[in-house]
């Protein structure tokens, strides 16, 4: 269900409130912010008809910086309280804002039943790999071995990939982007927004107090051209700062590779073509380990599929339809009391 009407010009102002915008000099959540406002106009929705939902976290404080309406909700429970709003009014637009701590340790299970149910909501999930509210503890998101002031001797868990994780919970709409590359984040925006039914977008944020630097590897701009691959559907998978590498398929082990193009004999024919609508290839894309391989940003995964909320209320017009409401026979039917 679209919510994208044409509507009187907005500009970037229109979207910005009045409130100080609080973060730490330097956090990345100030590019996203500014993205975002940029981004809301050219969806055509008046910003009252524009709704943006938040849990606990530093990126919760979003909803404070839109001038639309919102709620900042508790911790883990943003996807819950939106989901509640697109079905009680289907005409708004619904965003939520939530953080790798946020959404996938304490919110993980109303995430995933927001993703599989495929209801018209866009999330936003802001990955440091650490709790930065509450002052630099591991997250969910943080890697083995992460030595952070709760894991003095190192984190002894295993992270979860947030992307391979809204593909697992059959999302329909999966994408990556880096705080700092204003222009795909812009471009996944735009795409989510015109998606029917679920959008994820994992973007990776650089926490400069507690984590600072942990994306450096592939989002430096001295590294970004030689360890990212962007995924555009119908182009092959190519990456590298001379756009002489690609992945294609080990006939050995079926998984991915990386191979150079030029060398034994490879050329850009033997190199993968995105699919998007591939769910195996996007989870493949996803779970790539760094730096072995790229790190695999852009929309990862996009299908169209009925959404609940759209669903349910064919549901209720077939329901209307059949049945005349009377609520006089409704109150005396079944077994009644007199008093």
């Amino acid at each position: 269900m679209s919510n994208i009407v044409e509507t009187t010009k907005l500009t970037k102002k229109d979207f910005e409130s009045d409130q100080d915008v609080r973060w730490c000099p330097g956090c990345g959540d100030y590019s996203i912010l500014a993205n975002v406002q940029k981004v809301m106009p050219e969806l055509g929705v008046p910003h009252e008809n524009v709704v943006w939902v938040s849990g606990i976290g530093c990126s919760s404080r979003f909803p404070y910086y839109m001038n639309t309406y919102g709620f900042h909700t508790i911790h883990g429970r943003a996807p819950a309280i939106a989901m509640g709003v697109k079905i009680a009014n289907p005409e708004l637009s619904v965003w939520v804002v939530t953080g790798d701590g946020d959404g996938l340790s304490i919110g993980g299970n109303h995430l995933m039943h927001a993703l599989r149910r495929n209801i018209d909501i866009k999330i936003l999930m802001f990955n440091n790999r650490i709790y930065g509210l509450t002052k630099g503890q591991y997250s969910p998101t943080s890697e083995f071995g992460k030595q952070t002031k709760s894991a003095p001797t190192g984190a002894p868990d295993y992270p979860v990939d947030p992307a391979s994780f809204a593909i697992g919970c059959s999302a329909t709409f999966v994408a990556r982007a880096v705080d700092t590359d204003a222009k795909l984040l812009n471009d996944i925006l735009l795409r989510a927004a015109k998606h029917a039914g679920t959008a994820f977008m994992e973007i990776y944020q650089n926490c400069v107090v507690f984590n600072d630097g942990a994306f450096d590897g592939f989002a430096d701009k001295t590294q970004k051209d030689e360890h990212q691959l962007r995924a555009i559907h119908g182009q092959p998978l190519i990456f590298g700062a001379q756009k002489n590498k690609g992945l294609r398929i080990d006939s050995r082990t079926l998984g991915l590779e990386v191979a150079t193009i030029g060398e034994g004999g490879v050329t850009e024919k033997d190199i993968l073509v995105h699919d998007e609508t591939n769910s195996t290839l996007a989870y493949m894309l996803a779970r790539m380990p760094f730096p072995q391989f790229p790190v695999a940003v852009g929309v990862l995964y996009a299908k169209e599929r009925p959404s609940y909320d759209e669903t349910v209320l064919e549901q209720v017009a077939a329901a209307k339809a059949k049945t005349k409401p009377d609520l006089q026979k409704l109150l005396a039917s079944g077994n009644t009391w007199t008093v």
